[in-house]
């Protein structure tokens, strides 16, 4: 690689929001990094990721009779036979907001539709909005916010609209 070459690389890398690039040719390696001082905009879009979603399917809710008789029997809410959990396509730290000053993206009990944002799951200082698969319905919010998640790990409870 000769020098032009060389100086077109970095005029492009400073012109991109690239922080580093790695370059390897047969016997020749370059490497190239900017000053984490630099100021530097990240936007991501969402990596195409095959996940499987599976179904939850939970034993029927117990029914407990309350002492003294004069009170109602209670029972556990049943998980609904169409809800999944909604898993996470990567490994990284779990957001429900854009920023700490801005609004959750879902709260439980939201209506959520298809592609709608539910969450940003940052890796690598880029920040990947995670959308909804379904129409449906937030259950429950597995994860805390600003938690690590790992890959496949549950951070939604749906209940999707068939």
């Amino acid at each position: 690689m000769d020098a032009k070459t060389i100086q077109e690389i970095i005029r492009l890398v400073n012109k991109s929001d690239l922080t580093e690039v790695e370059i390897e040719e047969k016997d020749f390696k370059l490497k190239i990094k900017r000053s984490p001082d630099a100021p530097v905009v990240y936007t991501a879009t969402p990596i195409e990721q095959t996940v499987t979603h599976t179904p939850v399917s939970l034993p029927p809710a117990k029914t407990e009779t309350v002492a003294p008789a004069s009170e109602k029997a209670t029972s556990t809410p049943a998980t609904p036979s169409n809800a999944v959990e909604f898993r996470s396509p990567m490994i990284g730290t779990f957001y429900r907001a854009s920023g700490p000053e801005k609004p959750n993206y879902v709260n439980v009990g939201d209506t959520v539709k298809k592609g709608q944002v539910l969450c940003i799951v940052e890796a690598m200082k880029l920040f990947n909005e995670i959308e909804s698969e379904y129409d449906g319905k937030i259950l429950k919010i597995l994860v805390e916010n600003a938690q690590p998640v790992e890959y496949e790990q549950p951070l939604f409870l749906i209940e999707f609209n068939a």
